[in-house]
């Protein structure tokens, strides 16, 4: 069913650009926290730990995710993180 008043319409078309804003962006936090997990550099995992985080807290502050949502996901990873750093061999 389409709108017939016009500021209706307008939100319509918001909505979906908005959508597809949000969607692209939580693909790119997916990716992100997928190549942090898979990677076994310890420099490269380092690398990809910070970008993942920035991409979290990134995704609070556009308001895309639940902040309680992050805090969780933000601790599995560090946890993930030092568990890996403490078992790299010296």
């Amino acid at each position: 069913m389409l709108p017939n008043i016009k500021s209706a319409k307008k939100r319509v078309k918001i909505t979906a650009v908005k959508t597809l804003r949000n969607k692209s962006f939580k693909s790119k936090l997916k990716t992100s926290v997928k190549s942090f997990l898979k990677s076994q550099d310890p420099a490269e995992k380092a690398s990809k730990f910070s970008e993942a985080i920035s991409l979290l807290d990134r995704s609070v502050s556009k308001g895309i995710m639940p902040k309680n949502n992050i805090a969780r996901k933000k601790s599995a990873l560090a946890k993930k993180y030092t568990n890996f750093l403490s078992n790299v061999p010296s």
